[in-house]
């Protein structure tokens, strides 16, 4: 079976994922068998009140965590059991991450900061530059490529992060309420920003409590108790 999984149709799969975190004699059953397959361009919204698993969900499509029992599937590969050094690999290689906060450096510049996941990548100095003055360009900030994160406005430090998490080429973007310490305009922005980047091919998977904002997805994935109580 793991063999037949196709990582170029559907990049993130999930078999009967598990995860149980032990609380003295209690065990929390933050994902009860969870089974689902995103395809690749598409863009999805995971929602749930608090406690319903899709924070959880969001750690082990990062490769922040992983399960207690069952399997995912990245780009075709099970990474349900690597160690951590590995899950950092992956998460370099296939995985871009654009959070509520931004989580840019202030000591680095715009251009250093798009350019981080490719130092830690080994890529030459050289062509990190190129590859951060070409994702400044997409997102709007080719004239900000020297100035600081404290010197930039909400919406511009998070199309900063859209640019760095687009600087690998990854399989996927996560988003964990990527519109959450914006305003209702600029929200709008960076919305579309991600949607244009869907069209682009990339699959994007957002974790949102905003109807509003969950509207500009394709899909919806509604997580209740540890479980999926829809998905469309």
């Amino acid at each position: 079976m793991k063999e037949e999984i196709s990582g170029a149709e559907y990049p993130v799969v999930f078999e009967d994922l598990h995860k149980i975190y032990e609380m003295g004699n209690e065990k929390v059953r933050a994902l009860d068998g969870v089974t689902a397959q995103f395809k690749k361009g598409s863009f999805w919204a995971i929602m749930g009140a608090s406690g319903s698993g899709k924070s959880t969900m969001l750690n082990i499509l990062g490769c922040l965590d992983r399960p207690t029992s069952g399997s995912y599937f990245l780009d075709g590969h099970d990474v349900s059991s690597l160690d951590d050094d590995s899950l950092s690999d992956i998460r370099l290689k296939y995985i871009g991450f654009i959070f509520q906060s931004f989580n840019l450096i202030p000591q680095l510049t715009v251009a250093e900061n798009i350019a981080l996941p490719l130092y830690y990548q080994g890529v030459d100095e050289g062509h990190s530059e190129e590859v951060a003055a070409r994702f400044a360009s997409v997102v709007g900030l080719e004239n900000r490529l020297k100035h600081r994160p404290t010197e930039l406005s909400g919406g511009q430090q998070q199309r900063v992060a859209i640019a760095r998490a687009l600087a690998t080429d990854p399989v996927i973007l996560l988003a964990d309420e990527p519109t959450g310490n914006l305003d209702s305009t600029t929200s709008v922005e960076i919305m579309e920003m991600l949607v244009n980047m869907n069209k682009m091919g990339k699959t994007v998977i957002m974790v949102t409590h905003e109807t509003s904002i969950a509207e500009y997805a394709q899909h919806r994935l509604l997580m209740k108790d540890g479980r999926i109580d829809s998905m469309e």
